[in-house]
């Protein structure tokens, strides 16, 4: 696949569109494997500091808190002095917080540094959606953000396959050393990636530059469309969260499962995650926006019920990857969406802003797991979590707008 030139340019711009997509799936990757290697640690975690387990949930909490001031900052910082610059500076705070993790002698510096080390993920997939939306045409647009979302994914399944093996040996401490290696990834941003042309030519042609988040309120269908992305978001962030963050301990306390073989069987849960999210892009782009969210919020109701019923390790396995087709696929479409409903000057404060927002509420989703699991089960949480998809159905029908293959403003 190459990418065709923008029309807002007339200059090739297949190197510099393949750099920035490889760099936005990089850095997205590292967030992904950082974020589930916490829950994979936190048992070592709780038992090395003595935490209990609300604190053990908070750490996870206040991840997604400073995830979400993260983008807020880091969304509007970009929409004023450039995409690449400013993801560089997100991946540099979260990779050395995260590396400041190893070294952590209580709860208290550790919440610190896990709430810094967020404030630098936030910001890492709304301007690295936005890099990508505005280097490459509008055919292919969700194509290639949904490839930024699977970056995710791949750091997750990176995190399912290889904390099962290094936990044992370098331990948790040593894993959060294993977090400094978005260092790297930094260097090769800065370096190696050119700012889009459409943004240098608007920041160049702007004269008056409003505040970035006013746009997102501008009249009342753009704000009509920010509430709908905020549910969107919000509902994707809780179910994703809510399971990922409890699956290896359902697995295990449940089925009586390994810590080997929880691994995975998430892992294959991932797997079908990345398939449904390239799914998605496919048929964005082909489709719409629209039925393409749709036959996803409907999927993702009826799996993650089906799955709350399954017992057979078989069933469990293939379930698992079905249902990590639909309830994580949506993430394939949200880049796409946010950049042709906003202004370039205003879209990395938009794409961090309102799905950062969707990630405040899912850092909810842990808890709410968590709580219904110790009341009832985790049968019960997970058919709860299935019931939350009717939210996003709601909102896609009535307050999301279809813009297939607009050309960005």
């Amino acid at each position: 696949m190459t990418p065709a030139s923008s029309s807002t340019s007339s200059e090739p711009l297949s190197r510099h569109a393949l750099h920035a997509l490889l760099a936005s799936v990089l850095g997205y990757a590292m967030d992904g494997f950082d974020l589930l290697i916490l829950g994979f640690m936190l048992p070592a975690i709780a038992a090395d500091l003595h935490l209990t387990s609300a604190q053990s949930g908070a750490l996870v909490t206040w991840t997604l808190a400073g995830a979400v001031a993260g983008g807020v900052v880091f969304g509007m910082l970009s929409d004023y002095f450039g995409r690449v610059r400013v993801l560089t500076w997100t991946i540099l705070v979260f990779a050395v917080f995260t590396g400041m993790c190893a070294f952590a002698r209580g709860y208290g510096d550790l919440l610190i540094y896990r709430t810094i080390a967020g404030i630098g993920l936030g910001g890492e997939f709304g301007i690295g959606m936005a890099l990508v939306a505005e280097a490459w045409p509008a055919r292919m647009r969700a194509r290639v953000s949904s490839y930024v979302g699977i970056g995710w994914q791949l750091g997750v399944l990176a995190a399912a396959l290889i904390t099962p093996m290094l936990l044992p040996v370098i331990g948790w401490r040593g894993m959060f050393a294993v977090g400094l290696l978005p260092a790297v990834v930094s260097f090769f941003v800065r370096r190696g990636v050119e700012e889009p042309a459409l943004f240098t030519q608007r920041r160049a042609t702007v004269k008056r530059r409003e505040i970035p988040l006013k746009r997102l309120f501008d009249d009342a269908r753009t704000a009509r469309a920010s509430l709908g992305v905020i549910i969107l978001c919000s509902v994707q962030n809780f179910g994703y969260y809510g399971l990922m963050i409890w699956l290896p301990t359902y697995l295990s306390k449940t089925f009586g499962y390994s810590l080997t073989k929880s691994g995975l069987w998430t892992a294959v849960t991932v797997l079908g995650m990345a398939l449904g999210i390239w799914l998605f892009g496919l048929a964005a782009d082909r489709f719409g926006r629209k039925p393409a969210f749709l036959v996803y919020q409907f999927g993702a109701v009826a799996m993650v019920f089906v799955y709350s019923n399954l017992t057979s390790p078989s069933a469990l396995l293939i379930g698992g990857a079905v249902m990590g087709v639909f309830v994580n696929g949506m993430l394939g479409g949200y880049g796409a969406l946010i950049s042709e409903i906003y202004p370039t000057e205003a879209r990395a404060t938009a794409q961090n802003v309102l799905f950062n927002i969707g990630r405040a509420v899912g850092g909810l989703g842990p808890v709410a797991v968590g709580a219904l699991a110790a009341r009832y089960s985790f049968s019960v949480a997970l058919a709860f979590l299935a019931s939350i998809y009717l939210l996003d159905v709601i909102a896609t029908l009535f307050l999301i707008p279809e813009k297939r293959g607009a050309e960005l403003d």
